[in-house]
């Protein structure tokens, strides 16, 4: 059922400043375009400033310094963004489960499950899995052996955590995800193949959430460590012996080869490409899209990629790429034969 909060009851649980009418009743989050009566929005932009003026909403989130564009009752604060999403999961409280292990579940007489946890229909506990209270794992979720997660930890339906993987506490983990497969590591003989034993381990500390259908790859010797507060989106690949920094955060479908580190509070985006064995400094943010081919020393905003242009342009300009050593040979041969008629000029 929505819960219902007043502007007071909002700014004395999360802070901020009540400008208007601070019984103003609020009873879900919306968007400035189609927010409905009961409705609070948050503004941070001028561009927007028309959808604000013409928003249906009960209330508005804003900063001190955007005050005077509405005359709807706000709430101040100088990051609107933040302060709705806090405000969101207040309206929102996350589902409860029923403790407890459901009868359709297996669980391994040698693993560790408080009572506290929650164990869906189909889920697998395997020999020797430690979890902390009030875990929840959801139904045909598999751990193998020796796994360990932290309290307050989440898995939704159908992920796998294989053998002796570790997570932390308050981790989100979505759908599909599956964390500690073998990485993609052959070594070439006789014209063939040789497969190398992956024996390490993902390591994922506290406050990380991994996306739906993402997958990391265990470490061949080391560790794949994944950092305190790093946020993955859906699809992303990360490789063996990978390391993230605490409280970066990457975007979907990014694929990040073997040994690649990560700095902390870095931005990736989307489709971005790391090749392996790169270091990549603390703070730095990567375009869309990117093929990052070597290490970054100085953090910054790097992009790898060309704008797009219609088919047929662009067949024009990859004739132009593979020509480029051709162009640049003529154009020294050109500057050289400038030169010696310059000095020729010169002489006479």
């Amino acid at each position: 059922m929505p819960r219902t909060f007043t502007l007071c009851q909002i700014a004395s649980q999360l802070g901020g400043e009540v400008a208007g009418n601070d019984g103003t009743e609020i009873v879900r989050v919306g968007s400035l375009a189609h927010a409905k009566d009961g409705s609070i929005v948050f503004f941070s932009d001028t561009k927007y400033l028309q959808d604000l003026q013409n928003t249906s909403a009960s209330a508005v989130v804003l900063k001190p310094e955007h005050a005077q564009h509405t005359h709807l009752p706000k709430i101040l604060t100088d990051n609107p963004y933040a302060y709705f999403a806090k405000l969101s999961a207040l309206l929102n409280p996350p589902v409860r489960f029923d403790t407890g292990i459901h009868q359709a579940a297996s669980v391994d007489p040698s693993a560790f499950v408080p009572t506290s946890c929650s164990i869906g229909a189909g889920a697998v506990i395997s020999a020797h899995v430690v979890l902390g209270e009030h875990v929840r794992i959801g139904a045909g979720s598999v751990l193998e052996m020796g796994v360990k997660i932290g309290a307050n930890t989440r898995l939704e339906a159908n992920v796998t955590i294989q053998h002796g993987c570790e997570i932390g506490e308050r981790c989100h983990i979505f759908s599909g995800v599956v964390i500690g497969s073998d990485g993609f590591g052959y070594a070439p003989e006789n014209g063939g193949w040789v497969k190398i034993p992956h024996v390490g381990r993902v390591v994922i500390g506290d406050d990380v959430d991994v996306g739906a259908n993402t997958t990391i790859d265990r470490g061949a010797l080391d560790d794949t460590v994944i950092e305190n507060g790093v946020k993955l989106d859906n699809q992303i690949h990360i490789a063996h012996n990978c390391r993230i920094g605490a409280n970066t955060v990457i975007a979907g479908c990014v694929g990040m080869a073997g040994s690649a580190v990560i700095g902390k509070q870095c931005r990736i985006g989307g489709a971005a490409m790391i090749l392996g064995h790169l270091e990549i400094a603390d703070g730095t943010t990567i375009s869309p899209g990117s093929m990052i081919m070597r290490s970054i020393q100085e953090s910054g905003t790097y992009t790898a990629i060309m704008p797009s242009q219609s088919h047929e342009k662009w067949l024009k300009t990859a004739v132009n790429i593979r020509q480029l050593n051709q162009l640049a040979d003529k154009i020294k041969t050109l500057e050289a034969s400038i030169k010696a008629l310059e000095n020729q000029s010169k002489e006479n």
